[in-house]
């Protein structure tokens, strides 16, 4: 079954995205690799490949619905004419200023402060988009280790699907997979250089981008992006 998920994604054209295909090897528009070579030093290409293995799949984005498979009877046409209505009534607005930083052992881009025009933009979209996502199955739950969670998390997982929503949510940009702690100070200080010219940028919320996943452990592919206002 095929899983759809919204996105916050910079619009087409924007240097960010440019930069972002190029640290994680594949275009997030047009799904296409980018050979290039580790820019980490002392880390080889192959272990480079290996550390942005998820990131690279999941395609350059912020996270505002989770993936999720859709409610019987519902359709991807119907998603996608909800997400493009709900586009057209929202206002474009500026996010605070990025940094490369750490989400525990993953790098990520995180805005410098919080934005609670986004944080409530998410909560939002996570509940008024609901009726459109199935309900988890056992093995969905148990693969985010429920037992692991905090007990809201544990609540929005079994009440939204994803235990990182709401209060519990945290806007990032996913970078790499899990980075070990003798590799962490190369990665910080490549990927910082990496994305040094881009970051004094301000970043618009000016779209909400759809995407999906044709199957399970398949890459992310752009659904439609739709720009806002």
């Amino acid at each position: 079954m095929p899983r759809y998920a919204l996105y916050f994604v910079p619009l087409s054209g924007n240097p960010l995205n440019e930069a972002a295909a190029h640290w994680l090897g594949r275009d997030v528009f047009s799904g296409a690799p980018i050979a290039r070579p580790s820019p980490v030093a002392g880390v080889d290409d192959e272990t480079f490949e290996s550390l942005t293995k998820s990131p690279r799949r999941y395609g350059f984005h912020g996270t505002l619905k989770a993936p999720f498979e859709l409610a019987e009877g519902k359709s991807i046409e119907e998603l996608a004419d909800a997400v493009e209505s709900y586009a057209a009534t929202m206002t474009a607005f500026a996010l605070p200023k990025f940094r490369v930083g750490q989400l525990g052992p993953f790098f990520a881009l995180l805005p410098e402060e919080r934005s609670d025009a986004l944080a409530e933009l998410a909560g939002d979209l996570v509940k008024t988009f609901d009726p459109f996502r199935a309900p988890l199955s056992d093995v969905d739950i148990a693969r985010r280790n429920p037992e692991k969670l905090s007990e809201s998390q544990r609540a929005n997982l079994m009440t939204w699907g994803y235990p990182y929503v709401l209060e519990d949510f945290r806007f990032h940009m996913t970078l790499t997979d899990p980075v070990s702690d003798d590799l962490a100070g190369a990665f910080l200080e490549a990927a910082s250089e990496h994305f040094a010219p881009y970051l004094a940028d301000v970043q618009l919320v000016n779209a909400l981008s759809l995407f999906v996943e044709a199957e399970r452990g398949a890459p992310f592919s752009l659904y439609q992006q739709f720009p806002v206002g």
